[in-house]
């Protein structure tokens, strides 16, 4: 215990520090600093961005300081600030008592959230909307990242698997999740009017399905085993995963705004998501190795990764656009640049961007946390919301691991698999949301839906560690270097090398 605490008191230090500096009723904060206030002073308004129009189509200032629409760039980047220092505090006290990085950051997003310090502000603010931009910056290079390290012809090897879990993985957590709510019909919360109860149990259904394959994809490349058979079929059905999980919400919200949801329609929206991601790396890998070719030969400074990072983000935002995930063709924008020539290149310049927006990403998934759900005799607290959530969180676990058990392949750890898919992370918050706005879902139901959200991302962090460490695969640069042979990313720069360039990279 001794040990512990002196591994801990310097960041619980810090955070005592950053209660008194956030939390003081003193400054009134976060309450007034980091709301969308418009007190402050002329100084900071000078330097604001005005967010309201007038009828002319120019911004009045007036109008947005009477009524409070307005963005203090100074605070957003106290907020920065606050996100991105608790973050990398709690992710050094998670590494320092053996627990993933990611895990820290999670938990330093429930102490900013709205039920601790109230510093990162609710997602249905204009602060917040901006904070969630900055977040899904940092998903998007996240995933970009993922996609640099994934062999496409490793990835293609394991596509039955990862087609496999996928498919299971969202078909039982979601029939089973029916058919939960379909024959208890819990009584928590009152019936939305206009919706049948039939709607609702399909809806909670598709939240169970959902996978955040950015909470695993942190901790496999914290571990070093983004290169191992189990992270290819985990990542590879997480994708699929996503388009699947896509598809249902569409067609489960359709029904709840009365559309007559057909074959064709479902085959749509399935048709988009699929062909997207197709098309993006097929067309990709012949375009790309021309664009950062001449790119390359640039002389200005940062060119390279400005391009890398635009061309990510460009693949995320017509993954939108076509009605599928961002994140997917972020993910397909790194499988593209991983067979350039510049491949190394880009791995070096990406990783310093990722260390300062991905955080961001976990603290803000951890932020809509309301701990007062847990803790008995708060306002918030209800002993039945609280069982449904529960149940629905044993649901979700197990339909998950469950989809892990469908690998016959030998040498596979097949827990770790079904474990890794299990967190809902951002994506389950986004399908709760949705339900809730779309009056699908009542307070309560989504505040049961919340706690499966919450402790199915929060679980999997240590437990998959454990499985990975105790009984995963080696990663394919710790099979190379046994066989004498040279390490994956090695024999990727060596395969791509051009012969006839001899320019350092500057």
């Amino acid at each position: 215990m001794t040990g512990m605490w002196r591994r801990i008191r310097r960041p619980a230090a810090v955070l005592a520090g950053v209660w008194i500096i956030f939390g003081s009723s003193a400054w009134e904060l976060p309450g007034r600093l980091f709301a969308d206030s418009p007190e402050a002073s002329e100084v900071t308004r000078s330097a604001s961005i005005p967010v309201q129009e007038s009828g002319h189509g120019e911004a009045s200032v007036e109008e947005a300081e009477e009524d409070g629409h307005r963005l203090e760039i100074s605070h957003v980047f106290l907020i920065l600030i606050a996100i991105l220092l608790v973050g990398k505090l709690f992710g050094e006290a998670a590494e320092r008592i053996g627990q993933p990085a990611v895990l820290g950051e999670l938990l330093a997003g429930v102490i900013l959230g709205g039920s601790m310090l109230g510093v990162i502000p609710a997602s249905d603010t204009q602060m917040g909307e901006v904070i969630h931009v900055f977040a899904e910056i940092g998903v998007s290079i996240l995933l970009f990242e993922i996609g640099l390290e994934t062999d496409l012809k490793e990835m293609f090897r394991v596509g039955k698997e990862a087609a496999a879990v996928a498919l299971v993985g969202v078909l039982l957590p979601f029939g089973l999740g029916f058919l939960y709510w379909y024959t208890s019909n819990p009584s928590i919360g009152i019936q939305p009017e206009g919706i049948d109860f039939w709607i609702v149990a399909m809806f909670v259904g598709a939240t169970l399905t959902a996978t955040s394959v950015g909470i695993t994809a942190r901790v496999l490349s914290d571990l070093g085993k983004m290169h191992t058979s189990e992270a290819r079929i985990i990542i590879g059905a997480a994708v699929i995963d996503d388009v699947l999980g896509i598809v249902i919400l569409a067609v489960v919200a359709g029904l709840a705004g009365g559309a007559a949801v057909g074959v064709l329609a479902i085959g749509k929206i399935f048709f988009f998501a699929v062909g997207f991601l197709v098309l993006a790396v097929v067309i990709g890998n012949r375009a790309a190795p021309y664009l950062f070719n001449i790119v390359d030969r640039m002389r200005v400074r940062g060119v390279l990764l400005v391009t890398a990072v635009c061309f990510a983000l460009l693949l995320a935002a017509l993954a939108d656009l076509s009605g599928s995930a961002m994140i997917i063709g972020a993910f397909a924008a790194g499988i593209i640049l991983s067979s350039t020539n510049q491949f190394d290149a880009v791995v070096e310049r990406i990783e310093p961007v990722a260390d300062v927006f991905t955080p961001i990403f976990f603290v803000v998934v951890g932020a809509p946390v309301n701990v007062r759900l847990f803790i008995p005799g708060s306002e918030d607290f209800s002993g039945r919301v609280l069982t449904v959530g529960l149940i629905l969180t044993v649901i979700a676990i197990v339909g998950k691991i469950l989809a892990g058990f469908v690998i016959r392949t030998p040498g596979i750890n097949r827990t770790a698999i079904g474990v890794g898919m299990v967190p809902r992370g951002e994506v389950g918050l986004i399908f709760a949301a949705i339900g809730l706005r779309e009056g699908i879902l009542s307070n309560a139901v989504y505040s049961a839906v919340l706690i499966m959200v919450i402790l199915s991302t929060f679980l999997v962090p240590p437990i998959l560690k454990q499985l990975l460490q105790d009984g995963g695969g080696e990663s394919d640069d710790e099979l190379a270097g046994d066989a004498g042979l040279p390490a994956p990313a090695e024999a990727h720069a060596l395969a791509t090398i051009d012969p006839g360039d001899t320019r350092d990279d500057a």
